[in-house]
């Protein structure tokens, strides 16, 4: 009898991450049903649609609340499906705040449930574990460190490593790159990333382009990249970009990736993107901030949990990336951190050398570990 799996995926690194699921998961189970919440990858893959993931991917607390009423409507008929017609397997992809609940009530049904990537639990309102343990059979976690804590916390947990490290080449072609972006192949170029969000981009834009031209007083012959996520953080960052004329910037749609692969040096908003950095060997300086109000309640609440808060500093467990937070995130801070990534000195090349080891640790063709993972799940017997 063909097997019957349920996935959930509410975001484009989503429906990425269940696209490669699918199709690992095809190899070993060629007959199984996939349905769900999906986007186009997924589909495409052979998952049939219930709901679109668009209709989950609504960010920032304001826009949340418009569609909350769509979003429970959609999490409490997808269960009732999901109960009327049990699968073998449920599947949530990221999207906690959906997932979650909708897993541990599912797990009451009976129904065996899987977590991939797990949220940031390790680092902020740890107590959340205590709730993962009742929703999921299994979380699959992209980093090692999550399996070590959520095994100190008895939640069943594999390492499966992380599918950008399995997509992006050990040695990125950084020529190639700039070529394929119509940069010029010789000079310093700096890639500035402040953000996908437009909130993100208000607060960190006009610092990163003051510390452009803070770099520029010491590098003169420099020249900046700025990949923008969309329209309308482009249309930001040129109407703070228009206070310097003089500097020497080129903003563009997207291609951040390749952005990052042509550049010396990368200024970014922590996130995902300093993962993205690390894995193209890229030297690179992290600043983030939050609204004033949010960062004084996680600070005087002791949210936080850790010392670093870039993922790379995490991956190497000391701080190997410099990193510059709230009033830190400034541009003399900054500009002094990024010219000294521009030089090629022995201790930035030992850096580079352990983002190499780092990207070798997560390049575990995570599909396929997850699939297997799923599988054996599947087969146990239970109590």
């Amino acid at each position: 009898m063909s097997k019957r799996i349920a996935l959930v995926a509410g975001e484009a690194s989503g429906d990425i991450i269940g696209a490669g699921l699918i199709g690992a998961l095809k190899q070993r189970l060629p007959d199984a049903e996939f349905f769900g919440i999906a986007g186009p990858r997924m589909i495409a893959a052979g998952c049939r649609a219930l709901f679109p993931a668009e209709a989950l991917s609504v960010m920032g607390l304001f826009e949340v609340l418009a569609h909350l009423k769509e979003i429970l409507s959609i999490r409490t008929k997808l269960y009732e499906e999901l109960v009327r017609n049990p699968p073998d397997v449920f599947i949530g992809i990221d999207a906690p705040d959906f997932n979650l609940g909708l897993e541990r009530r599912l797990r009451h049904q009976g129904i065996r449930t899987v977590h991939y990537v797990s949220p940031s639990v390790w680092a902020w309102r740890q107590k959340r574990v205590h709730k993962i343990r009742e929703a999921v059979d299994l979380m699959l976690t992209l980093f090692p460190f999550e399996e070590a804590f959520y095994h100190r916390h008895d939640v069943p947990a594999e390492f499966v490593g992380h599918p950008l490290a399995d997509i992006i080449e050990m040695k990125p072609d950084r020529l190639a790159a700039r070529q394929a972006l119509g940069l010029s192949l010789e000079g310093n170029i700096i890639a500035l990333l402040p953000g996908s969000r437009n909130s993100e981009v208000k607060r960190l834009g006009k610092i990163f382009l003051q510390t452009a031209v803070q770099v520029r007083r010491q590098v003169p012959d420099i020249h900046f990249i700025a990949p923008m996520a969309n329209a309308s953080t482009r249309a930001i960052l040129r109407y703070q970009a228009a206070r310097f004329p003089d500097l020497p910037l080129d903003i563009i749609n997207g291609d951040s990736r390749k952005a990052m692969m042509a550049a010396d040096a990368v200024l970014l908003a922590s996130g995902t993107a300093a993962l993205e950095a690390m894995l193209l060997k890229r030297p690179m300086v992290v600043a983030y901030r939050l609204s004033p109000m949010t960062y004084a309640i996680l600070k005087g609440f002791r949210v936080l949990k850790v010392s670093h808060y870039s993922l790379p500093n995490l991956l190497a467990g000391k701080a190997v990336v410099p990193e510059f937070i709230q009033s830190d995130a400034r541009p003399d801070n900054l500009a002094a951190a990024l010219v000294a990534g521009l030089d090629e000195s022995e201790d930035m090349q030992e850096q580079i050398g352990l983002y190499h080891e780092i990207h070798k640790n997560l390049r575990q063709n995570a599909s396929y570990r997850a699939a297997e993972a799923i599988v054996r799940l599947m087969q146990e017997i239970r109590a």
